[in-house]
């Protein structure tokens, strides 16, 4: 059932394992959202679940997270991103775990990449409407600062759209959502600190002096939002998952049975709460 309703997608890199795990409960529940909003890896993990492949993120990940090709310092160095751009975005989708474009494009709702642009140091909330052209969208959403190469896209340059908005829910509102269901990679007691990246990346991005101030201001937009997020969440109108305690994966995790624990996490605590949205999503 698809419901007329917003769906955004937090990002955390390898953290994102536990969004799969939630999205793979939607799957044996045959919930839709008219309209998803991913960033960073919460727009990788959005790809298989718009295109209804179970278990295909946890399998991308656990298959392939030693493959130097797939995420590595040797791939950081030699290609200029950390997370492989030929493996990830070709290889992998088209050859080792094929992506399932024509159920993508079936889908009859709106996905939403979330990019940051590097000239503004604002987020741009990108339509992909088609998953073998418009991939670069979905890239660019997570390509981490410092971690991979700049994406040029119509001479404007992007990165990770969680820089600027890691939890696009005022952006869903906007559009038109009366309802939304966040799905975010950490607990409810966390709240983000100050980069410790601050001068690297005034360094690197020199060129981009606001994209550099809104790195530097993130944590406060983030934190910010997580308050806004708990005030709506209290009042009955928008409807959370999150992990029920502190996440031990870090966001270039690698340890396997971490990994696959998170994901098993986020599949049961996925299908508890099934019940309680339907609840939310139909009254």
């Amino acid at each position: 059932m698809m419901y007329q309703a917003g769906l955004i997608l937090e990002g955390g890199g390898m953290r994102g394992i536990y969004t799969a795990g939630v999205l793979d409960a939607f799957l044996e529940a045959d919930i839709e959202f008219s309209s998803v909003y991913g960033v960073s890896a919460g727009s990788v993990h959005a790809c298989n679940y718009l295109s209804k492949q179970k278990e295909r993120g946890l399998k991308v990940t656990l298959d392939y997270i030693d493959d130097p090709r797939y995420c590595s310092m040797r791939s950081l160095v030699t290609t200029g991103d950390f997370f492989g751009v030929d493996m990830c975005y070709a290889q992998i989708p088209d050859v080792y775990v094929p992506y399932d474009y024509e159920k993508y494009a079936a889908y009859e709702g709106k996905f939403y990449a979330v990019l940051t642009n590097l000239e503004t140091g604002k987020p741009e909330y990108h339509q992909v409407k088609d998953m073998k052209k418009q991939i670069w969208m979905v890239r660019a959403s997570s390509s981490l600062p410092l971690l991979s190469r700049t994406i040029v896209a119509g001479g404007r340059p992007y990165l990770d759209g969680g820089v600027s908005d890691s939890i696009p829910i005022r952006e869903s509102i906007r559009r038109g959502n009366k309802k939304n269901v966040v799905i975010l990679t950490r607990d409810r007691s966390y709240r983000k600190g100050p980069s410790s990246m601050t001068r690297a990346v005034r360094l690197r991005y020199r060129k981009y002096p606001r994209f550099a101030e809104t790195m530097e201001k993130r944590h406060i937009l983030y934190n910010e939002t997580l308050d806004f997020l708990e005030s709506e969440e209290s009042a009955g109108r928008v409807f959370v998952i999150r992990p029920r305690y502190p996440v031990e994966v870090d966001r270039l995790e690698k340890d396997k049975d971490k990994l696959r624990e998170l994901y098993d996490q986020g599949l049961q605590e996925g299908r508890e709460v099934i019940d309680a949205m339907k609840e939310y999503l139909e009254s």
